[in-house]
């Protein structure tokens, strides 16, 4: 009984799906993402900048651990719902640079279990010098009544920061030095 209670108050997630096309070969791209110097430099709408958590590289495999906070307008229900708090959030990339494959993560600092989301990352070889960027994923507010409309609310401004970030990634890619 308890099972079907609490899938009866989760809801289902919000997928989302992004792609982005860059100048110079995927291992390059992957370089820049995987950069902490390139994140912690990098305005996103609404965010601070993040807080560097970890930063690691072991071969191919890189893992860079963000903590961002949101500082955006928040609507009455988030605010209620915070009750005062800070809304902080970890986002982990882990990319293997030369198969070009990972995992973007990302969930509030505090209840996890209530607001998270997860992707897939592939950095495909496009035409002869440029890369696409895929991103697919989906995202999870788990409160009973208005987790869904949270969801339907917060999944645009995700794929906008991911899109300023892309663009901010050309502009690295492009620069000289």
């Amino acid at each position: 009984m308890l099972a079907a209670r609490t899938r009866r108050h989760q809801t289902d997630p919000v997928r989302f799906r992004v792609e982005h096309e860059f100048p110079g070969p995927p291992v390059a791209v992957a370089e820049v993402l995987c950069d902490s110097a390139f994140h912690v430099a990098l305005d996103l709408p609404d965010l601070s900048r993040p807080e560097v958590v970890e930063d690691d590289a072991i071969g191919s495999a890189r893992l860079l651990r963000l903590r961002y906070e949101f500082v955006g307008h928040l609507d009455p229900i988030a605010r209620r719902l915070l009750a005062g708090r800070r809304l902080t959030w970890i986002q982990e990339l882990r990319l293997d640079v030369v198969t070009g494959s990972g995992r973007l993560t990302f969930a509030a600092e505090s209840e996890a279990d209530r607001l998270h989301g997860s992707a897939e990352v592939t950095l495909a070889p496009l035409h002869d010098t440029g890369t696409r960027r895929l991103i697919s994923g989906e995202f999870f507010v788990r409160v009973p009544v208005v987790g869904s409309t949270a969801e339907r609310r917060i999944v645009p401004g995700l794929v906008r920061r991911m899109d300023v970030e892309a663009e901010a990634l050309r502009a690295a890619l492009t620069r000289p030095g």
